[in-house]
């Protein structure tokens, strides 16, 4: 039987998500000599960023990359880009205003490391991660950077699943119980959600209990 991703079922999640971003960056930096993240937006990354801003971290050899991006004007209250303010690195924007998108995700492609420490992920209440909505096909693209179609009301930059899955660690961060349904479903493989795209092994969830209240009692731990 497949291995399920681990699930932490905590009470701050924020505060456990950050610390094991920041614990895995800083042993990247001991035998690297440089670590590399890559940030998703959404409204559950504001808080968990700055919690990880304020530990200590050696952000000079760290370089921050966006997991996906909304099309939108710079500035724009849709974009994920002014979350990162506050968090330090060498920070990768993805080139969302080019009149090419095509050739700019190309572009944004070359610029990856060859593989991330980390990525943090999210999700939404249909199960979606980064910006592979349910049925689109971009989670079969075979590029590393690529670009969805229309959802909630806005073309997206995505990584895609072969970049996502070869990070050594993939750290999934989820609060309410409007998530339940979903992580359920990838959890317990009881439904087809966008996020069961992502491989088992070193995914880490760390969840708040609504966010897990549906898991079995062997789902988390």
């Amino acid at each position: 039987m497949p291995q399920s991703p681990a699930v932490e079922i905590v009470d701050d999640p924020d505060a456990v998500c950050a610390e094991a971003i920041a614990g895995r960056l800083r042993v990247a930096v001991q035998r690297r000599g440089t670590a590399t993240l890559a940030v998703s937006g959404g409204s559950s990354a504001p808080a968990m960023l700055g919690r990880l801003a304020e530990l200590e971290v050696p952000w000079v050899r760290v370089g921050v990359w966006q997991v996906d991006e909304r099309v939108a004007p710079d500035g724009d209250a849709d974009r994920n880009a002014t979350q990162l303010d506050a968090l330090g690195g060498t920070h990768h924007l993805m080139p969302v205003t080019d009149d090419d998108l095509d050739d700019a995700s190309a572009r944004y492609a070359e610029r990856l490391p060859d593989r991330f420490d980390v990525v943090h992920l999210g999700m939404g209440p249909d199960g979606h991660t980064a910006s592979w909505p349910p049925g689109d096909p971009v989670v079969e693209r075979g590029e590393p950077v690529a670009l969805s179609q229309p959802f909630q009301g806005r073309v997206r930059m995505t990584l895609t699943p072969a970049v996502v899955n070869r990070a050594r660690a993939r750290i999934v961060l989820l609060h309410g119980s409007d998530k339940a349904a979903a992580l359920r479903d990838w959890i317990e493989g009881t439904g087809a959600v966008p996020i069961a795209h992502l491989v088992d092994s070193n995914t880490i969830v760390i969840a708040d209990g609504a966010a897990a209240a549906l898991l079995d009692a062997t789902g988390g731990r």
